[in-house]
C-alpha cells in the first residue's frame, strides 16, 4: 500500500508554481522530502494534508482523496509544522492533552497518551513548565509530541531540525529514526540538509522549484563508485607515484589519495605497494555517492 501518491499535481500561486505536475508514489517507512527552501515541499505537504486545495492534478494519501477526504486525512496523519506555532503561556502537557482531545481522545487517554510521548521526546522532566521558556530544542520536540499523540498511521515533519545546534540536531534525527523503526509509523521528512536524510531515511523524493526530480531509495542514491580512497599516516607522495607506475589513474584530495578501481587487483596493488614502501595504512575505503552529489548532477541536468 502507498502512503501516498500523486498525479500531475500542481499548485499556481499569482506569482509562482510551487507544485509542477508531480507524479510520485512514497510507501512505508521514512522517506525523505528534499529540496532547498523554495523548493515546494510545504505547499506539498499542506496539499497532502488538505490544507490547500490543488490548482490541478491528484493526491492521496492512506488512499484518502485530498480535496474531498481532508478530515479523514488529518485524523490519520501527525503534522510538525516548521513555524513556530506554539502558544508560550501553556505547558507542554497542557497543550498535547488538548490537542490529543482534539483528535477524539477521551480526556483520561488523552493525559496518558500524552505522557507517553513526551516522555518519548526526552521531555519528562519539563512538561509542566510554561512552553515560552523552552529552549528551540524544546519546542521542537513538543512539536514532535503533538504529531504523534493521537497514535497516527504516517506523520509529516516539516524541516524538524532547523534552528537546533549540532547535537540537537542529531537528538533529533535519533527521535525521527526511531518512530519510523520502533514505533511502525510511516515519516515524511523534509529537508534542505541533506546528508540529514541520508543517515535516517529508507527512500529519498528530491524535488526543485515543484518539479520531481528523482526518486529512489536511499541506497540507489548512495551506490559505490568506482574509486577507493587511501590514507596513509606518512609518505602519500610516494604511494601515489608507484600506484602511478603500476597504471592505476590516482588523486591527491588533501590526506587523501583517491584511486580508480580497474578490478580486485586494484586492492592488491594498494596493499602490496604500502607494504613495499612500509607506510602505515589507515584506511582504505571504497567511495559512495552522497546525495549531495546526486542532487547536484540532477539538477544540473535540468
Amino acid at each position: 500500500m502507498h502512503i501516498l501518491a500523486t498525479e500531475g499535481l500542481t499548485k499556481r500561486f499569482p506569482t509562482v508554481t510551487a507544485v509542477d505536475q508531480l507524479t510520485v508514489t512514497v510507501g512505508p517507512g521514512v522517506t525523505g522530502l528534499v529540496g532547498a527552501n523554495g523548493a515546494g515541499k510545504s505547499t506539498l505537504i499542506k496539499i497532502l494534508l488538505g490544507l490547500l486545495p490543488p490548482s490541478g492534478g491528484t493526491a492521496r494519501v492512506l488512499d484518502l482523496d485530498v480535496t474531498s477526504q481532508g478530515a479523514g486525512i488529518r485524523r490519520l496523519v501527525g503534522y510538525m509544522p516548521e513555524h513556530e506555532c506554539l502558544p508560550p503561556d501553556v505547558s507542554a502537557t497542557e497543550l498535547v492533552v488538548h490537542l490529543a482531545q482534539m483528535s477524539g481522545l477521551p480526556r483520561t487517554a488523552a493525559r496518558e497518551r500524552a505522557a507517553d510521548v513526551l516522555r518519548h521526546v526526552g521531555l519528562a522532566e519539563e512538561r509542566y513548565r510554561p512552553i515560552g521558556g523552552y529552549s528551540t530544542g524544546m519546542k521542537q520536540r513538543v512539536k514532535l509530541a503533538q504529531a504523534l499523540v493521537h497514535d497516527p498511521k504516517v506523520v509529516f515533519l516539516d524541516e524538524p531540525t532547523n534552528g537546533l545546534d549540532p547535537r540537537g540536531r542529531d537528538e533529533m534525527l535519533a527521535l525521527v529514526r526511531r518512530i519510523g523503526t520502533e514505533f511502525g509509523i510511516s515519516v515524511v521528512v523534509t529537508s534542505h540538509l541533506l546528508g540529514e536524510l541520508e543517515r535516517i531515511c529508507d527512500h529519498v523524493v528530491v524535488i526543485d522549484a515543484g518539479r520531481l526530480l528523482r526518486s529512489s531509495a536511499i541506497g540507489e542514491f548512495t551506490q559505490s563508485t568506482q574509486t577507493v580512497t587511501v590514507e596513509v599516516d606518512e609518505g602519500m607522495e610516494a604511494l601515489a607515484a608507484r600506484l602511478s607506475e603500476t597504471g592505476h589513474t590516482v588523486s591527491p584530495q588533501g590526506r587523501l589519495l583517491v584511486v580508480q578501481v580497474r578490478g580486485p587487483e586494484t586492492y592488491d596493488a594498494v596493499r602490496d605497494a604500502a607494504a613495499d614502501l612500509d607506510l602505515c595504512l589507515i584506511r582504505l575505503e571504497q567511495g559512495r555517492h552522497r546525495i549531495e552529489d546526486v542532487f547536484r548532477e540532477e539538477v544540473a541536468h535540468v
